[in-house]
């Protein structure tokens, strides 16, 4: 059932996606920002639609904010593919923009997306009032900027050059960053737009966008490249240290379970209509891609 809710919010995710370059002008970095959108999991924009719904949010009203920010996170995929980041081939079992068009055209494409988002998630359509509106803005651009996201990006790179590899305390304010910022942004964002306690959700999104980074390490490590669809290995191969590097195999998939638990526990109190959101955290944990 859950994987069903997920397929189908994807598919609205991306319909809302597709209409919102309708109409603009058909040059290769509009054709690129429509692959970098098509496909993934769009786990972000579920928490987004799921979080709003506790508070009686309608899809209509939340598929905005759901859609900007999986341009944001498409954004930085382009980016984080490109040959002075990762240098990947695959994303989604497709080249990536710098393969498909040049690496001009991703950064350009990248850029786009990230206007994009800002633009979804400030349309009048997310909310008649301007404040919540300007509200998730300013959390979206922290989250995404050099306090989440990108510091996160920051700090990753230079763990590669770094003299001494990254410790267990350095890997989680890391990804705290680079993955749990957006995360965090994506599940208390039903708060805001409903005007409850952010609280509990930030709780959740803490965890899970923790425990989402260790089964990616896991994923590195044990995955099916052709069901990932990208490269695996890469951090081994690079001599990255990562949560399966400092905690052991099975001391790290002990601790993805843990953060799960933490999260479940977390939105309990928020009633029946969490549980999606607990379904979604421990698919996080179970995904082969």
């Amino acid at each position: 059932m859950f994987l069903s809710a997920l397929e189908e919010n994807s598919h609205v995710i991306q319909r809302h996606l597709d209409a919102a370059l309708v109409g603009r002008q058909e040059v290769p970095v509009v054709h690129a920002m429509r692959h970098a959108l098509n496909g993934g999991k769009r786990l972000r924009a579920f928490l987004v639609a799921k979080s709003a719904a506790l508070y009686d949010i309608p899809l209509s009203q939340s598929v905005w904010p759901a859609s900007g920010i999986e341009a944001i996170h498409a954004y930085s995929l382009v980016h984080d593919d490109m040959p002075c980041m990762d240098d990947d081939d695959l994303r989604r079992g497709l080249p990536t923009i710098h393969k498909k068009w040049d690496e001009a055209t991703a950064v350009l494409a990248g850029d786009a997306l990230q206007s994009l988002g800002f633009e979804l998630v400030l349309n009048a359509a997310t909310s008649p009032d301007a404040a919540i509106r300007c509200e998730l803005a300013l959390g979206l651009a922290k989250a995404s900027g050099c306090e989440g996201m990108v510091l996160g990006q920051a700090l990753d790179i230079a763990a590669e050059t770094a003299e001494s590899p990254l410790t267990l305390e350095d890997i989680t304010a890391l990804q705290n960053g680079k993955t749990g910022a957006l995360f965090r942004w994506s599940a208390t964002s039903g708060a805001i737009l409903g005007g409850g306690d952010p609280q509990p959700l930030c709780i959740y999104a803490d965890a899970v966008g923790l425990a989402f980074q260790i089964a990616d390490d896991i994923l590195d490590v044990e995955g099916d490249p052709e069901k990932a669809g990208k490269r695996l290995h890469k951090d081994e191969t690079a001599g990255k240290a990562t949560f399966v590097s400092l905690l052991g195999l099975d001391g790290a998939k002990a601790r993805a379970k843990s953060l799960i638990e933490t999260a479940c526990d977390a939105v309990s109190p928020l009633g029946k209509g969490s549980d999606v959101l607990k379904d979604c955290a421990k698919f996080i944990i179970s995904r082969d891609s």
